[in-house]
C-alpha cells in the first residue's frame, strides 16, 4: 500500500480539498448542514488557523497525486488531570477518505502521521470524536470511549 499512496503535510493552497472533506465528513454522518455556509467558514477558519499553525492537516495522495484522504488537529492548551500529566492536548478532527478509497487503510496511513508529528512535537495526549464507521479503528489503535462524554452549548441559540 505505501507505493499506492503517500501522506503528506497540507498547506492553505489545499483549502479545497479541507472544506471538501470537512462537509464531506458531516453530509456522511447524517448531520444536517448548510454546505455553503460551512465551506465558507472554515475556509476563513484555514486562512487563520493553518498560517499560525494552530491548525495542521496531513492528506493521502495517490500515485497521480489525487487526493483521497485527510485528517488534522489542533493543539489545544489543556490543564493537567487525573489522567494526563501533559501541559497540550492535540485534538484531531477532520479525518476523512474519499468514499472509492475506503477500507484501504488510509485512514490509519493519516493517523499515524498525526501520531508521530504529536510525538515530536512532544504532545502525550491525543483526543477525538469518533463516527460510529471511525470508532472500530481508533479502539484498533488505543483510543478509549472517555467516561464522562463532551457536551456543546451554541450560544447563539441560548436566550439570555
Amino acid at each position: 500500500m505505501s507505493d499506492d499512496y503517500r501522506v503528506r503535510p497540507a498547506t492553505l493552497d489545499d483549502a479545497d480539498v479541507l472544506v471538501r472533506h470537512r462537509i464531506g465528513m458531516f453530509a456522511d454522518m447524517g448531520v444536517p448542514l448548510d454546505k455553503d455556509a460551512l465551506g465558507e467558514a472554515f475556509r476563513v477558519w484555514l486562512r487563520d488557523t493553518m498560517p499560525s499553525g494552530t491548525y495542521r492537516a496531513w492528506l493521502v495522495e495517490t500515485g497521480e497525486a489525487e487526493v483521497v484522504a485527510g485528517g488534522g488537529l489542533t493543539i489545544l492548551p489543556w490543564p493537567p488531570g487525573p489522567r494526563y500529566m501533559g501541559d497540550r492536548l492535540a485534538f484531531v478532527y477532520n479525518v476523512y477518505t474519499e468514499a472509492p478509497y475506503r477500507r484501504r487503510g488510509l485512514a490509519r496511513l493519516v493517523m499515524d502521521a498525526i501520531h508521530a508529528w504529536s510525538r515530536e512535537a512532544g504532545i502525550t495526549s491525543m483526543a477525538l470524536n469518533a463516527s460510529r464507521d471511525g470508532l472500530p479503528l481508533y479502539e484498533s489503535m488505543g483510543y478509549a470511549v472517555a467516561p464522562s462524554p463532551m457536551m456543546f452549548l451554541p450560544l447563539t441559540s441560548v436566550k439570555t
